[in-house]
């Protein structure tokens, strides 16, 4: 059965536009779909470190609850890349471009909606949830555990599957860890460090935000911004959509 048949539009409510959750069926007989969470039009300070800036959005937008799984990549795209396989484990070993392709196949199908990688700011605010802590729930990092999962560097344990933690406010989850997830963004001017320091220069990285099942607590939070470059494919980056 071709996608062309499976993909549904659900609004929880539609009107106004901005109320209520939507999601994108994939498989009905599954229950495989993608999820999308209202973001309000707000105000916030964006960045970590001293590297600040305000940023408005006046319009509100919608955003995944989870990265997209390795059953909704093969739903879609008929193969499944990732090195840590598991239904519902992120998608990993994908690239910015690999992304793009997936939204490109995925568009076509889904009425009324405009799908696309979030860009930077779009994604921290989400991340945020209203916050303007280190994390989502706050600067106790002893909290951390209760909503990510990182600091598996020395067990080598991989990606866990998506919506196991605990999600922020707004009902997003694995912000803060489980795998990287590519923005639209390049590094640009910005600032942040470099995941690869062999990598690309500055200018020629896409951003990737939130933290990764591998990495230390100060790398996921909500300010922190890296660079990858466009078509790298890594074990540890994965990505979510957002709707407009």
């Amino acid at each position: 059965m071709r996608l062309a048949a499976l993909v549904v539009v659900l609004l929880a409510d539609t009107s106004p536009r901005d109320a209520g959750k939507f999601e994108i069926v994939l498989d009905p007989a599954k229950k495989l779909k993608l999820t999308f969470v209202p973001i309000p039009s707000v105000t916030f300070q964006m960045g970590a470190d001293g590297t600040t800036h305000r940023v408005t959005f006046r319009r509100s937008y919608w955003i995944m609850s989870t990265e997209v799984t390795q059953a909704a990549w093969q739903a879609v795209m008929g193969a499944n890349p990732s090195q840590f396989r598991g239904d519902d484990k992120p998608v990993d070993s994908v690239s910015w471009e690999d992304a793009r392709e997936f939204i490109a196949k995925l568009a076509p199908k889904v009425r009324g909606r405009k799908l696309s990688l979030p860009t930077e700011a779009e994604w921290e605010c989400a991340c945020r949830a209203g916050s303007a802590t280190a994390w989502c729930f706050g600067d106790d990092e002893s909290k951390l555990g209760d909503h990510a999962w990182f600091g598996d560097s020395q067990k080598e344990e991989g990606s866990h599957p998506v919506a196991s933690k605990k999600p922020n406010r707004w009902g997003l989850y694995d912000m803060h860890g489980n795998v990287l997830e590519w923005v639209e963004d390049w590094m640009g001017e910005y600032g942040g460090d470099a995941v690869d320091p062999t990598g690309p220069a500055t200018g020629q990285s896409r951003v990737v935000r939130g933290g990764g099942w591998y990495g230390v607590a100060k790398l996921t939070q909500s300010g922190r911004r890296h660079g990858y470059a466009p078509t790298m494919r890594g074990r540890v980056v994965g990505f979510r959509l957002v709707a407009k």
